[in-house]
């Protein structure tokens, strides 16, 4: 069986490709500065390799300590290829932003960056299947685009066609363990402005405060350049259906609180002999919430 390395393993989209990985059993590798690799010095990224069959890159450099967010993905992204190279990676898997080559980006650092890092990726030596994503779902309330404060949220105006991050993590996958290696786009099924989606995700999280909308830096954002392109799959679940799915864990997360706090008013009661019923009491409402 392969080993398979998530580089980016506790972002949004790479801590749910590590836990679908583990999930079927796959021999992982989990790549993070919270586990010791950092990818713009490239510390640890070559020793992390070693043995590795596929790496999964679905990591977000941030910028250097000039603030120069191009010359740290450049760095990254060479350190990358020339670890996987050396480390005699089969392939990589490379997951990146749909629409970011149109010309309306050429001054936007950070979609100038991701370009670079695909082009480096793609003329390397190591075979690269590329993934373009339109936006998560999750970006409703991404700081790139969403401020935050105590009596209104901002969120600039963007017209996007959002895609659950667990999809996107879920297609990487597939594409790590199948011998296809052609390039794959792919989207949500529904097009909404950001400031609408990011007021629904709030709404569902119990959080009413005021969503205000502003001008995104780049007119063309407003406007919809970063829609899917025409070939891309659409895939679900849609927007409501995500949302509903919110709901729900919260539900069932609030509905295990309430399960723990009675078994512990019931251990308070009970004497010795029925201390360990309660608990088991407990623990099986608990399981039973969170299941459905």
């Amino acid at each position: 069986m392969n080993t398979i390395a998530v580089i980016g393993a506790t972002g949004t989209a790479g801590s749910l490709v590590t836990r679908k990985l583990k999930s079927q059993d796959v021999a992982i590798v989990e790549i993070s500065r919270s586990h010791g690799v950092d990818l713009i010095s490239g510390r640890g990224l070559s020793e992390a390799l070693q043995g590795v069959d596929v790496a999964i890159d679905a990591s977000n450099v941030s910028p250097d300590d000039s603030g120069d967010v191009g010359a740290a993905q450049t760095r990254a992204a060479h350190n990358v290829v020339d670890a996987c190279v050396a480390g005699e990676v089969r392939r990589l898997v490379l997951l990146t932003i749909a629409g970011i080559d149109r010309r309306e980006f050429d001054d936007y650092p950070y979609y100038v960056a991701k370009r670079l890092q695909r082009e480096i990726a793609l003329h390397s030596a190591v075979p690269t299947t590329i993934v373009k994503s339109t936006q998560f779902h999750e970006f409703a309330t991404n700081p790139a685009a969403v401020t935050f404060s105590p009596n209104e949220i901002v969120a600039e105006d963007w017209l996007i066609q959002p895609i659950a991050a667990d999809t996107v993590a879920e297609v990487l996958v597939v594409a790590a363990t199948s011998a296809q290696s052609a390039p794959r786009a792919i989207t949500g099924p529904g097009v909404i402005r950001l400031p609408d989606l990011t007021s629904k995700v709030l709404d569902a999280q119990g959080d009413h405060r005021r969503v205000r909308a502003a001008q995104p830096p780049v007119a063309a954002l407003a406007e919809g350049a970063l829609l899917a392109p025409g070939h891309a799959v659409a895939i679900g679940p849609t927007i409501d259906t995500w949302l509903d799915a919110i709901k729900a864990k919260m539900e069932a997360e609030a509905e295990g609180g309430r399960s723990a706090a009675t078994s512990d008013e019931a251990r308070e009661r009970a004497g010795p002999d029925q201390c360990e019923a309660a608990a088991d009491e407990g623990e099986r409402a608990f399981n039973t919430t969170a299941q459905q």
